[in-house]
This record gives structure tokens, C-alpha cells and sequence, in this order.
């Protein structure tokens, strides 16, 4: 990849108003002209309140979901048009949660990928194994067909995209892949990615299995590693700031 790194903060179904202003206040506070780009992806009821904040910030604003759906008769769903009204720049598609408590599938993350781009937001697509998938050696089949969804429906436009790799058993666990495990699963989607537009070098793969202040640097520091996709620690401005800070 060239170009900039992103550090990406989602804050998952955490904040309120006093903390989403404490927080963002917190992380601005210590930001001075980051050598990486950075953003927040926020629960959907607090866009509003996230894009007043970060009006005068280097941070951009992201969601965490996008409906597959333009518009209609659709409850509870939100389309891309309404996060661009917000300033959207990234919305996070395919979740492990997203998959695993929704039941959503390779085709309609490809969808929610596709509806972003659209509308001119960068969808970052997340893929990663299961614990079980791991250790039946599956781990390559299972990220390599999550992404082939996103390919084969976005053509040409997939140079656009985020790509996030988030090993299943270590997120929210406190457990991480080492350096080498994550570095072997990002060479394997760069390949894949190289294999499907001329313009893969402008694709950012991103780590997201429990990266936090201790081992940012290290997992950084790998070739193929182009940010972090950040739960827990984007709650802890001192924390964010220091995963920041090895993002250069």
C-alpha cells in the first residue's frame, strides 16, 4: 500500500452525549497533525452530535452499518443517503458481530459495500475467521471468500474500498494474533486484491483483532498492515492517541 495509514476507532453500541463529548474532546486535545488518517465510527443516534464536534478536525466521521437498501420500506434501517447527510466518509460493512448475531451474509455485505460506494462513503469491509475455522486450517478460505463476495459485485470500484481483517476469536477477548499470524492473513488478501484491479496499492488493509496502545507498534511495523480497526481502546482517548501516534 501507499500512502497513508488509517487508524480507525469503532466505538460499537458504547456512549451517550456527556461521554461521545469528552471522549472526542479527550482525542483532539492530543491530536496535533497526525501522520495518519484517523476517524470514528459512531452509533448512528450520535452522527449528528459527532459531526458538530469534529467540524474543525482532522478526524472524519464513520458509521457502523449501511442498509443494503436505497430506500423504503425498510424499519430500523438506515441508508447511505441519510450518512451522507451527516458527513459520512467511512461506514464499517460485515462486522463479525454483523455476521454472527444478524446472520448477514457474504452477498449482502458485498451489497452494503456496494451502496456506499455509491453514495461516495468508503465501506470498510471486515473479514476474519472463527476460533473453530482457525484451527481446522481454514483460515485463508474463509477471508478469501468473504472478500471474492465484495470483488466480484464491486468490479473496477474495489480499489476504493478498506479492507479490515479481524480474527473472529480475538476480538473483545484480549487475545491477538501475533505480528507474524496477522502479517501471513494481510499478504494473503494483498494478493488477492492485486489479482482483481491494477489499483491495489491504494487499498489499506487494515488489523482488527484487539489492537491496543501495547502492541500497535509491532502489528504497524508489519508490511502488509495498513492501520487498525480499534474497539475498546478508541474509548480511552490516552490509548487512542498512543495507537495514533505508531500509526506514522
Amino acid at each position: 500500500m501507499t500512502g497513508r495509514k488509517l487508524i480507525a476507532g469503532n466505538w460499537k453500541m458504547n456512549g451517550s452525549l456527556n461521554a461521545n463529548l469528552a471522549l472526542l474532546k479527550g482525542i483532539q486535545s492530543g491530536l496535533q497533525a497526525p501522520a495518519c488518517d484517523v476517524a470514528v465510527c459512531v452509533p448512528a443516534s450520535y452522527l449528528a452530535q459527532c459531526q458538530a464536534l469534529l467540524a474543525s478536525s482532522p478526524i472524519e466521521l464513520g458509521a457502523q452499518d449501511v442498509s443494503q437498501h436505497e430506500a423504503g420500506a425498510y424499519t430500523g434501517e438506515i441508508s447511505a443517503v441519510m450518512l451522507k447527510d451527516f458527513g459520512v466518509r467511512y461506514v464499517i460493512v460485515g462486522h463479525s458481530e454483523r455476521r454472527q448475531y444478524h446472520a448477514e451474509s457474504d452477498n449482502q455485505v458485498a451489497a452494503k459495500a456496494q451502496r456506499a460506494l455509491a453514495n461516495g462513503i468508503t465501506p470498510i469491509v471486515c473479514v476474519g475467521e472463527s476460533l473453530s475455522e482457525r484451527e481446522s486450517g481454514l483460515t485463508e478460505e474463509v477471508v478469501k471468500r468473504q472478500l471474492a463476495a465484495v470483488i466480484h459485485l464491486n468490479g473496477h470500484c474495489i480499489s476504493e474500498i478498506v479492507v479490515a481483517y479481524e480474527p473472529v476469536w480475538a476480538i473483545g477477548t484480549g487475545k491477538t494474533a501475533s505480528p507474524e499470524m496477522a502479517q501471513q492473513v494481510h499478504a494473503v488478501l494483498r494478493a488477492q486484491l492485486k489479482a482483481a484491479t491494477p489499483h491495489s496499492d491504494r487499498v489499506r488493509i487494515l488489523y482488527g483483532g484487539s489492537m491496543n496502545a501495547g502492541n500497535a507498534a509491532e502489528l504497524l511495523a508489519q508490511q502488509d498492515i495498513d492501520g487498525g480497526l480499534i474497539g475498546g481502546a478508541s474509548l480511552k482517548p490516552q490509548d487512542f492517541l498512543t495507537i495514533i501516534a505508531a500509526a506514522h
